[in-house]
């Protein structure tokens, strides 16, 4: 059997599964690190709740993600989570999903282990969705859950550094309100409202214009130059304002 023939059948189960996203769908790829919870506080021993070393890890692994050739508008992430807001025009790969979920995991695991000296890996998912108010519904839910997990790890980590142990730790917060977890905060020295706003909410990464000052040897003098780059936005708005907020990467 000739080469070529024998490649064609081949294929075929290769391409077997493959899915694509279809033109007219708007596309989210979610990205969170595998076994991070022994990563962050066995192997590495990051600050808990939340550590510095550690967002700053998060903020370059999306910024190089940012940058792999696919048009992505916006970044999100949180604790060991990214989301990515690809442009509606994006058509990399022919929007196979095997492809988009295996670079970016593949780019994101390696820039981060790069950056952290030791293995982390990630997976992803793509996320399809019809318009643009599930496109906001899917950042405003994130941002939502950030602030829900932000909440329970400030309390939980309270209460062991206290010497509560996992199970009590755990137990005493199972089932508590909003008000209740925010009091025991209160109680032991934190104000929950007064904590910064990238541990509560996550934070967002987008391309801006910035002016850029250089020197024209030729013409001797001062030159202003418009650059494209990476701004990291740690005040990101909340809930319908944060709505109107992603919906302008799509104009």
């Amino acid at each position: 059997m000739k080469f070529d023939n024998f490649d064609k059948e081949m294929r075929i189960y290769e391409e077997s599964i493959d899915q694509y996203i279809l033109p007219d769908m708007y596309i989210v790829a979610r990205l969170d690190g595998r076994s991070f919870t022994r990563l962050t506080k066995e192997i590495c021993k990051f600050e808990a709740p939340f550590d510095t070393k550690f967002r700053d890890l998060m903020i370059e692994t999306v910024k190089t993600l940012m940058n792999v050739g696919f048009r992505i508008v916006y970044g999100f992430t949180e604790s060991d989570e990214i989301s990515l807001l690809f442009h509606p025009e994006d058509r990399t790969f022919g929007r196979k999903v095997r492809k988009i979920n295996t670079t970016l995991a593949g780019e994101a695991s390696a820039a981060f282990s790069l950056a952290l000296g030791k293995v982390a890996t990630f997976d992803c998912r793509v996320v399809p969705l019809p318009n643009k108010e599930r496109v906001a519904d899917y950042f405003v839910w994130r941002q939502e859950d950030a602030h829900r997990n932000s909440l329970n790890s400030h309390c939980y980590w309270a209460l062991r550094k206290e010497g509560a142990s996992q199970n009590d730790a755990t137990m005493e917060l199972e089932g508590k309100s909003v008000a209740y977890k925010n009091e025991l905060l209160f109680q032991k020295g934190i104000n929950y409202n007064e904590l910064p706003s990238w541990q509560k909410r996550g934070l967002g990464v987008y391309f801006t214009d910035a002016q850029k000052e250089g020197f024209n040897p030729v013409k001797n003098e001062k030159v202003i130059t418009q650059r494209r780059e990476l701004f990291v936005d740690y005040e990101i708005p909340l809930g319908e304002d944060y709505r109107e907020f992603v919906l302008k990467f799509l104009d």
